[in-house]
């Protein structure tokens, strides 16, 4: 018999004890037990928070892998402990939700819908937007939260064009990767959508340097993760005029402290991490079938390459 540990917040296991037998019943996989706690010795795989208190994996002999609940593995992917398998969630959830908060912000920014929510009373100024196709809309990091918003936004008539740091190739997309590449994309990008993962290639990809080669009055969106932007360099861009206008779902430091200049500044969007979270349905089903995958000697999904940091 399998037994399938449960490694996350207490709060979380009553949204997923059901979804998770269900969809292991479903897949195939079996006998197995679906627990919260067992002896590390008996343990064959962990569905894993990676804030769970579960951080020592040298205690697991018969562990084949480790099966993470969220998209981001930058806080796991260098324990020295963790020998085996590593995968990341990837599900139609989160693609769903995040295609959904992007597509909205994106809108949002090229309607220009704040002058209208915000504005004064009585001032009547008929400024028209531009039509999708021509605004050009960036999105750094082609991986398939970034794919599934660009083919969204290309559904809308947007120009959209991505970049990744090797190469991707997605239908109607104008693609770069590299430094040159990276340069180049953001020489036109009107707004720009950040979907990068977190490694240290990755932090501080917007900077001074780099905001400064977009066109005058870009719009920001990162829902991706915190230190992929300088902030100081940000608030700077924004104060000159540079970037008119930044939403922001993820930080270095979360909750956001109260202290943090975004919170009051004018050209500053502060959303609490929601752009796109884990549905336990469809986690369940992506996590039942590697179980399932590996148990029949089949290749994992959404595998971590422990070198690349995702």
């Amino acid at each position: 018999m399998l037994t399938i540990l449960f490694a996350a917040r207490p709060e979380r296991w009553p949204m997923y004890e059901t979804p998770l037998k269900r969809a292991l019943e479903a897949s195939g996989v079996g006998p197995f037990r679906l627990v919260t706690k067992a002896p590390p010795e008996e343990v064959d795989y962990i569905v894993y928070a990676p804030n769970s208190d579960v951080q020592d994996f040298s205690d697991f002999p018969r562990l084949k892998a480790v099966l993470s609940l969220w998209a981001g593995v930058e806080t796991i992917v260098g324990n020295p402990t963790l020998k085996v398998p590593l995968t990341r969630m990837v599900d139609a959830g989160l693609r769903e939700g995040m295609r959904e908060w992007v597509t909205g912000h994106v809108l949002r920014h090229h309607l220009g819908m704040d002058a209208h929510i915000k504005g004064a009373p009585g001032i009547w100024a008929p400024t028209v937007p531009p039509l999708a196709r021509d605004r050009t809309v960036a999105i750094l990091g082609m991986g398939a939260l970034g794919s599934a918003c660009a083919e969204a936004l290309l559904a809308l008539g947007f120009n959209v064009t991505g970049w990744s740091r090797s190469p991707k190739s997605v239908p109607g997309v104008t693609c770069f990767h590299g430094a040159t590449g990276l340069d180049t994309c953001l020489s036109t990008a009107e707004i720009v959508v950040l979907l990068l993962p977190n490694t240290p290639a990755t932090e501080n990809t917007l900077n001074a340097r780099t905001l400064a080669l977009l066109p005058r009055g870009a719009f920001i969106i990162n829902p991706g993760r915190g230190p992929l932007i300088d902030d100081s360099a940000l608030l700077s861009a924004l104060d000159t005029g540079q970037v008119a206008h930044a939403t922001l779902d993820v930080f270095r430091i979360e909750p956001l402290p109260e202290a943090h200049p975004f919170w009051t500044h004018p050209g500053v969007t502060v959303t609490p991490h929601i752009a796109s979270e884990t549905r336990p349905g469809t986690a369940s089903e992506v996590v039942a079938e590697n179980i399932r995958r590996n148990e029949a000697g089949e290749p994992l999904l959404h595998l971590v390459d422990r070198s690349a940091g995702y």
